[in-house]
């Protein structure tokens, strides 16, 4: 009873969403010293990411996009969008939306789980009988 690769991927790949948001946002918003480098006169051009980064956590662009993606993963049978609403979720925990990110990579892991379930139905699922109906 091995784990499918098709089944493992969107895991691994969440887990890879959320350490890339904590490498962003602990290397390149929270020091000091890069903040200080990107309010210099002559700043380095990638101090225009950090900028877009830090308006959008200020007006909770990361968490508005994730509890999008959570609404339409629960009205649509799409991993994709599951998959989208955790990620989302777990990129806007990392930069301070945490009420919508919270609840959106709770949906979306849900509805992923609950769909990759299903795609495997026939496979896993054996009903457990109950000792009333064992007696019949």
């Amino acid at each position: 009873m091995g784990i499918r690769l098709g089944t493992l991927l969107p895991w691994l790949l969440l887990a890879l969403v959320g350490a890339g948001a904590a490498w962003l946002r602990l290397g390149l918003i929270e020091p000091h010293a890069v903040a200080n480098l990107c309010t210099a006169a002559q700043a380095p051009a990638w101090c225009a990411l950090r900028q877009a980064l830090v308006l959008g956590f200020l007006h909770e662009v990361y968490g508005i996009a994730a509890l999008i993606a959570a609404a339409l993963a629960l009205l649509r049978r799409s991993r994709t969008l599951a998959w989208l609403a955790a990620a989302l979720g777990a990129f806007a925990l990392q930069f301070f939306n945490y009420e919508p990110g919270a609840l959106a990579l709770l949906a979306g892991c849900l509805r992923l789980v609950h769909l990759q379930g299903a795609g495997n139905a026939g496979a896993t699922v054996t009903p457990v009988r109950s000792p009333e109906s064992a007696r019949q």
